[in-house]
């Protein structure tokens, strides 16, 4: 997959939009929420953007680092799911998370299922 392809890409350009929004989203937290809510769900969508770009260049591993991305979008489940709890996240905004997520979910899987089993 080049750079071309990665840009048109649904995964990508889906997570490219939902990284935008989260970081307008999470400037909105509080100060004392910034470096710890705020830090966390930035952290867990960079990194697992940065893997679906390390997947897409390697010709090895593909599955392990795709394994490794289900595992950040896990985590950004959880984090916005205690972001709403925590009052920090309305209604609206999480649900569109959560669809969001949802749908990256459904695209790495798709990803994962091209893949042979050794890869």
């Amino acid at each position: 997959m080049d750079e071309s392809d990665r840009m048109q890409s649904p995964i990508f350009t889906k997570t490219s939009d939902f990284l935008l929004w989260l970081l307008n989203h999470t400037e909105g937290f509080p100060k004392n929420e910034r470096f710890r809510m705020a830090k966390r769900l930035e952290d867990s969508a960079f990194s697992f953007y940065e893997l679906l770009i390390e997947t897409s260049r390697t010709s090895k591993r593909k599955r392990a680092i795709l394994i490794k991305a289900d595992v950040e979008l896990e985590k950004l489940r959880l984090f916005i799911r205690l972001s709403h709890q925590r009052k920090l996240t309305k209604m609206d905004q999480y649900h569109f998370a959560s669809e969001t997520l949802v749908e990256l979910g459904k695209l790495l899987g798709g990803w994962l299922k091209t893949l042979p089993e050794n890869s």
